[in-house]
């Protein structure tokens, strides 16, 4: 990808953010479900359970032109300093993630286990496997007991009646008293912020995915 490119992307996404934030209000039940059918947005998925008091969550889904055998391995990969978050790069490295987005499957980060240890950045705490079944899903746990603070980053994969998959992603989080953790875990910034991410997340998972296995990197 070119500096300009890479640039104007960015651009891009930071625009978007501005306006998601200042239009928090009135976009948020359609960012909270945004791609999700009614049924998927009520649904209680597997490991949801893991954050009982939620304070807020959202399901996102696409539809993949593929099954869920050749969705998984670009979900799997995910996580910085595996095979990024396939979002918008600058603006993550603005911050210092240190994320360098793959178009390729890594065979080195096909195996996940629970107690595994994924990394959002490389200087805060990772979210640590909490369920995987691979194929199906893969669910990441960040949780703080000393402060109350906890949060699942779920994705699950459903084959559809055409053989498709429906790649759903699923967040749910809580938070304690403290102002720090209303602001990092709360939906105030967290969630019009990681819908713009998540968004471009999804549709270039979808675009991967979907392309002939011979170009996969397999």
């Amino acid at each position: 990808m070119t500096h300009l490119k890479l640039i104007m992307q960015s651009c891009a996404g930071a625009a978007l953010i501005a306006v998601h934030v200042a239009l928090t209000a009135p976009l948020r039940r359609w960012r909270t479900t945004w791609g999700a059918t009614p049924a998927e947005a009520a649904a209680t998925m597997p490991a949801d359970e893991l954050i009982p008091n939620q304070k807020w969550r959202y399901t996102h889904a696409v539809t993949i032109n593929a099954p869920p055998d050749l969705v998984w391995p670009w979900v799997v990969q995910l996580g910085q300093g595996r095979g990024g978050f396939y979002s918008y790069v600058g603006l993550e490295n603005l911050i210092g993630c240190q994320v360098r987005n793959t178009d390729k499957v890594l065979r080195e980060y096909q195996d996940a286990t629970v107690g595994d240890q994924i990394r959002l950045h490389p200087k805060t705490p990772p979210l640590t496997i909490a369920l995987t079944e691979p194929g199906a899903r893969i669910v990441l746990l960040l949780r703080d007991p000393a402060t109350g603070d906890a949060s699942i980053w779920a994705f699950h994969l459903i084959r559809d009646d055409d053989g498709h998959t429906r790649l759903i992603e699923r967040g749910c989080s809580t938070y304690g008293p403290r102002l720090a953790s209303r602001l990092t875990f709360g939906p105030l910034f967290l969630e019009p912020i990681g819908f713009v991410m998540s968004r471009r997340m999804l549709l270039t998972i979808r675009t991967l995915a979907s392309r002939p296995r011979e170009h996969a990197g397999r």
